[in-house]
């Protein structure tokens, strides 16, 4: 392994502290045995979301996504597959910013019974058909659900810019 001197380290240190820093969000797509999604409703949106958030520092996409769900919803849930990463281009007050939607399979029902909301962020939660999150999520949320729920039935992911 090769180690740097002090000074070239100094210097990719440097570099790195210039280089951009991206956000990342990581939601989770969770189901009902009747295939209906978990959609929460954000406090602070006018429309209801997918549970997740924003990673941490240093923090991957993935256990973000986990502590997310945990800490909205007080629940422990394994994530597998990435379903969807989209690049979101700098809106309002917002720099751009990547978007990973993890598959988080179907809560059987005890599970999904066990589910409260456990942080002030998020005032419920639903299962909803399909139908149903069209009218809750804004039009471009609904669109990466129903992309993230193409992928489901492949062995792709949905990337979209």
């Amino acid at each position: 392994m090769l180690h740097p001197s002090g000074t070239h380290y100094a210097h990719l240190a440097q570099g790195n502290a210039r280089q951009a820093r991206k956000r990342v969000a990581a939601d989770v797509l969770l189901r009902d045995r009747h295939d209906h999604v978990l959609l929460v409703d954000p406090s602070y949106k006018d429309h209801w979301d997918l549970p997740g958030g924003m990673t941490e520092a240093n923090e991957s996409p993935r256990r973000a996504a986990v502590r997310e769900v945990n800490e909205e919803l007080g629940v422990q849930v394994s994530v597998g597959r990435p379903l969807l990463i989209d690049w979101v281009r700098p809106h309002g007050p917002w720099d751009d910013h990547l978007l990973f939607i993890f598959d988080g399979g179907r809560l059987p029902p005890e599970r999904a019974e066990a589910l409260r909301v456990s942080d002030p962020e998020i005032t419920r939660f639903r299962f909803v058909a399909s139908a149903q999150a069209r009218t809750m999520l804004r039009p471009d949320m609904y669109d990466r659900l129903r992309r993230a729920q193409d992928a489901l039935h492949s062995d792709g992911t949905s990337y979209v810019e």
